[in-house]
């Protein structure tokens, strides 16, 4: 997605999107041809190591219930032939309307071939499903914009500034899955900010790994993330050189890199924690921002995106068009597909407060 595409987001409020579900819940019956809790749909979920994805579930298990919704949630375990076999057998329970949050977009296009013979509507859920023309909508967040406020956090907080001479400091760049299409855009967003400042000298890479195909961390995977920045730091971080800022996509790798970085005694006052990105505002990650490891995080509502993923179910269930607010910028390869996406926020000690807990996503008994 392009820059501008975050301008272009209209903001989904909690109090406007539960107005919709109530009036959609008031003719549910008449709508949906009084199919009511006869009609199951199946949620494909690509993991439970990431508690956001457990709540995503969750939220949305419920927002249908309240509908008279029947569910089939799912969780692949980062199996793609788990998945895909969790997807066919949705279809061939009868699901009429498929939720897939993938484990790997490229490889569901036999499932979704599937789906579309049995006539069954299919959502990709936060991540796009890629190289099929039988995907028929997209929910998610503005993933550019993600890597942009994560980007912008590090240019703020080292004080770095277009045709300034500051630093230089130390970089290291990481990102998620290769297959995930969200990655293209998180780092893209985050790059587009970040190059002018490593080519003008603020910003260096001592590891020199800044491509994409360089910096994926397979299947989100923390421990190997820990693994690879271990290796960076014996390997290009001697003689007293330190890291000053790590890119990091996800509060799961952030907190993996953080083990790394304490493992070589980054965390003393002597050898400060650098500042370290995340996503996902998980309550282990805030609980680490409170502690001064994890610099910030970026949340995204999965409350929102969940009743944006269900609103749009029940619109395609009724007969009629969900509500979309982009038609542009998720290119799977096969074809565009029309999306509603959220935008997320930037979250570190000072707003953490009043952006998580007063809103109710994490509880104040479960932080330090």
């Amino acid at each position: 997605m392009h820059a501008g595409g975050a301008a272009r987001l209209r903001t989904v409020t909690l109090a406007v999107l539960t107005l919709s579900l109530t009036a959609a819940a008031t003719g549910c019956g008449n709508d949906s041809g009084g199919q009511g809790g006869e009609v199951t749909v199946g949620i494909a979920l690509p993991t439970r190591k990431q508690t956001r994805w457990i709540a995503d579930g969750n939220n949305m298990e419920k927002l249908f219930k309240e509908q008279g919704y029947k569910t089939d949630k799912q969780y692949a375990d980062d199996s793609v032939d788990k998945q895909v076999e969790q997807v066919e057998e949705m279809i061939d329970r009868g699901d009429k309307l498929l939720i897939i949050g993938a484990v790997d977009g490229f490889e569901l296009g036999d499932a979704l071939q599937k789906a579309a013979r049995a006539g069954v509507k299919v959502i990709a859920y936060d991540r796009l499903l890629l190289g099929s023309s039988n995907v028929d909508y997209y929910a998610s967040f503005d993933n550019y914009a993600v890597g942009k406020l994560q980007a912008r956090y590090i240019i703020d907080k080292l004080g770095l500034k277009k045709g300034g001479n500051a630093g230089p400091y130390n970089i290291e760049l990481f990102a998620g899955d290769a297959n995930d299409n969200n990655v293209r855009g998180f780092f893209s967003g985050a790059m587009d900010q970040l190059d002018e400042f490593i080519k003008d000298g603020q910003l260096e890479v001592p590891s020199q790994q800044m491509r994409l195909s360089q910096v994926t961390t397979y299947k989100w995977q923390a421990e190997i993330a820990r693994e690879t920045m271990t290796t960076r730091l014996d390997d290009f971080y001697k003689g007293g050189s330190t890291v000053d800022a790590v890119l990091a996509p996800n509060d799961g790798i952030a907190r993996g890199l953080i083990e790394a970085l304490k493992k070589h005694d980054y965390g003393t006052a002597a050898k400060p924690m650098p500042i370290i990105t995340g996503q996902d505002a998980e309550t282990e990650s805030v609980n680490e921002i409170i502690a001064g490891e994890q610099s910030m995080t970026v949340y995204k509502d999965t409350r929102k995106l969940a009743e944006v993923a269900v609103k749009m179910a029940q619109d395609i269930l009724s007969g009629k068009q969900p509500e979309i607010n982009n038609r542009e910028g998720n290119d799977n390869g096969n074809k565009v597909v029309p999306a509603y996406l959220l935008a997320p926020v930037s979250v570190d000690k000072s707003n953490y407060k009043k952006l998580l807990v007063d809103s109710g996503y994490i509880k104040a008994s479960d932080l330090n």
